[in-house]
């Protein structure tokens, strides 16, 4: 099962009766035994912990790679030019200075005089004439080599000038392939298990990967651009899932955050070297794709998810596995803990067969709920659009897409860590407002400064404050959003980021018309969405809402420009009131529940934590 919803703040991780849903009384002669119960008998995060966390690494390598591998096998140099046959023989200065018109301060890219060139070479002139009249390129192009010293399916196919929306055509194709690998592993993972999901993205995305390197045609790389988008993703989240559910709470702040700050940041920012030693596309691929092969040794090493295990009724495989952790952190636990576990799990079942089933379209029956959930879908749509182009955008900045590529990746371990300090103090509304406003800002001065280190340094300043934005998006949601439509809730929200995303690059190549626009799109977006988060209520040490009148009547009390650190609410009574030091668990486990939810879509109705059987 995936990390299981969470009870009421002070609820959490106690022997108390839990909510039975709309109405219902707990039963005083029950008490609850939760999965996370089992941490103080087999071990937090011991020894097995510690190599679950390390098995992160490759998988975290494997959704970089097949999130950004797809910018540097569609590399075109700034700077290219028409061919032309009959000056082969002219050094490189002097076939551009005879043979291509200018277009301003650059070079025209698409078009060649329409000369006699070989009576010209022979008359012994050497510069063109601006007056001689120009047609389009007719024998294909020449690229600058300094710039991309490789050879990428772009160039090899001369995706340019008409052709020059094709990379960014593949990328929304791309994501296309996201949307459906998300439903179809969603639904093995939870019909099969969360080890068959983690197996089948992987060797989808090797596949697709492989076979992009026999690719000789627009369509068939767009095919198989799709099969690795239906990797994306899935490809990590898999195995996130599976260790923050072998985590203690305590250590899920430090796993979530971590995994993705130190292992998903190197990862993406060694992936430019790694094209450049490539020395081409097609090794480039096989680099980047054979890798993932690798996770169909997964069966043998990482263990299934007990929770699941317990959740398809199979307590003995689920026992089995917590047994495992006991002897590898050497803890000695008695029987009767895990007879209590199996006692719990089977209580959880009876309840969840008695529950009612809601549906996605119960968000929207409701004003206050309609609205929350429409904000949270546009919120996330402008988070995931101004991500994606922020990194897409590198290679209009000026520079070196290398060595930019590389800092604006490395802007994610310092956003992370960041948020892991400030997040459970400043709270989630104000933090995502100022974040985007920041990004926005910083990319608006990036449009109206010179181009290359002044509007570089801004830009990656906006991909440093959306970084946290998009760390924080999808966790609000899950904490917004009512306990019995969750999973479903932030499914489709996260499915509206990836329709945002198939436009991305498109954003990103309005910079063929003006280098500008991108940014002042990006900048735009961010300071509306972050105006937009503004309008909905804080999260940080209120009771998550369970029912469908909770999500209705969350926030009630609040105003908008309440703040955490200055205002402070009247504590909760005292049968609500949170444990001490569970801000940052609660947190970690709700952004795992976050990342749960986007697997898990299939499913017609959210699990929650029930504590007793229906009442006869």
């Amino acid at each position: 099962m995936p990390p299981q919803e969470k009870a009421p703040p002070g609820l959490e991780g106690r022997a108390n009766p839990a909510f039975v849903g709309d109405g219902a009384k707990p039963k005083p002669d029950e008490t609850a035994f939760d999965f996370d119960d089992l941490f103080e008998h087999i071990g937090d995060f011991g020894y097995y912990q510690v190599f679950l966390f390390l098995m992160m690494i490759p998988f975290a390598f494997f959704v970089a790679w097949v999130y950004f591998s797809q910018i540097f096998i569609t590399l075109v140099p700034e700077r290219h030019w028409c061919w032309v046959p009959e000056l082969a023989n002219l050094t490189v200065e002097e076939r551009i200075a005879l043979a291509i018109p200018p277009d301003g301060d650059v070079l025209d890219r698409c078009h060649v005089y329409d000369v006699n060139f070989t009576d010209l070479v022979a008359r012994g002139v050497a510069r063109s004439d601006p007056a001689w009249s120009k047609v389009p390129c007719r024998h294909g192009w020449e690229y600058n080599t300094t710039e991309v010293p490789y050879s990428t399916i772009a160039t090899e196919q001369n995706w340019v000038c008409d052709d020059a929306a094709l990379p960014s055509t593949a990328q929304s194709i791309f994501f296309c392939g996201a949307i459906l690998g998300g439903l179809v592993f969603g639904w093995i993972a939870d019909r099969m298990g969360r080890i068959p999901a983690l197996v089948g993205t992987n060797v989808v995305g090797f596949f697709g990967g492989m076979a992009t390197t026999f690719c000789t045609s627009f369509w068939s790389f767009a095919a198989c651009r799709f099969l690795v988008g239906m990797a994306f993703d899935n490809c990590f989240t898999m195995m996130y899932i599976l260790v923050l559910e072998y985590v203690g709470p305590k250590w899920r702040t430090f796993v979530a955050n971590m995994s993705i700050a130190i292992f998903f940041t190197f990862a993406a920012s060694i992936l430019p070297y790694i094209a450049i030693y490539s020395n081409g596309w097609k090794m480039l691929c096989y680099y980047t794709s054979a890798p993932l092969a690798l996770a169909v040794l997964t069966p043998w090493i990482v263990p299934e998810s007990a929770r699941w295990l317990a959740s398809k009724g199979k307590f003995d495989k689920s026992i089995g596995i917590l047994r495992k952790f006991e002897r590898v952190n050497r803890k000695d636990v008695e029987p009767k803990v895990y007879e209590e576990f199996r006692a719990s799990c089977v209580r959880v079942q009876q309840a969840e067969a008695c529950q009612e089933n809601y549906t996605v379209l119960d968000l929207f029956k409701t004003p206050r709920l309609r609205r929350i959930t429409l904000i949270l879908v546009v919120l996330w749509m402008a988070i995931s659009l101004v991500f994606d182009g922020h990194v897409r955008n590198v290679g209009t900045l000026g520079l070196d897409i290398f060595l930019t590529f590389t800092v604006a990746s490395a802007t994610e371990f310092p956003a992370d860590t960041f948020l892991t300090l400030v997040l459970d103090v400043w709270g989630r509304r104000w933090l995502c407002c100022g974040s985007m406003v920041v990004s926005g800002v910083f990319s608006l001065l990036a449009t109206v400064v010179p181009l290359g280190v002044p509007s570089a340094t801004l830009a990656i300043c906006g991909r440093f404050a959306i970084n946290i934005s998009y760390n924080i998006g999808l966790q609000y949601a899950a904490e917004l959003l009512p306990t019995v439509v969750r999973a479903q809730g932030v499914a489709l929200i996260h499915i509206m980021g990836y329709v945002a995303s198939i436009v991305a690059p498109f954003v990103v190549y309005l910079a063929n018309v003006d280098l500008a626009l991108p940014l002042l799109i990006l900048g735009v977006l961010g300071v509306v969405g972050g105006v937009l988060a503004l309008f909905l209520p804080e999260t940080l040490d209120q009771e998550l809402p369970q029912t469908l009148q909770d999500g209705e009547n969350f926030g009630l009390d609040q105003k908008m420009w309440d703040f955490p650190c200055v205002k402070r609410k009247e504590p909760p009574p005292a049968e609500f009131r949170r444990a001490p030091s569970t801000g940052s668990s609660l947190r970690a486990s709700v952004r795992g529940e976050a990342r749960s939810s986007m697997i898990n879509s299939g499913r017609s109705s959210v699990r929650s934590r029930k504590r007793s059987v229906c009442d006869a």
